[in-house]
């Protein structure tokens, strides 16, 4: 019964910046954990980058030092800010909560929101 709604993607040029926001409404009030995946096609569905309730984050390699997640909780919002962007960074960016901190049971998908870098 969560609903989360993704914006912010488009077409840019690699060594370009993005930043997406996700928009979470519903029954939120048991939420700890927000993230951003992504797909591209032909492949497995991946996470991209993690937040608990109280800030703390994780990505995956391949992001490491150039996507930042942020959250502002009283307004149920999660940003993934997107830097010197690459070719294979292409995809559906999709957010999703977890009550878990740290889990692998996700609420219910979004449309995502696509991404298409250049090259």
């Amino acid at each position: 019964q969560v609903q989360v709604v993704e914006s912010g993607g488009g077409l840019v040029q690699a060594g370009g910046s993005l930043r997406l926001s996700c928009v979470a409404s519903g029954s939120i009030f048991n939420i700890l954990a927000m993230a951003w995946f992504r797909q591209a096609p032909g492949k497995q569905r991946e996470l991209v980058a993690h937040i608990t309730s109280g800030g703390d984050t994780n990505y995956t390699d391949s992001v490491k030092g150039r996507f930042t997640i942020s959250r502002d909780n009283p307004n149920n919002t999660v940003y993934l800010q997107m830097n010197k962007l690459k070719p294979e960074d292409t995809a559906v960016y999709y957010c999703n909560g977890n009550l878990h901190q740290y889990g692998s049971n996700w609420e219910s998908w979004g449309q995502g929101t696509q991404v298409t870098v250049s090259s």
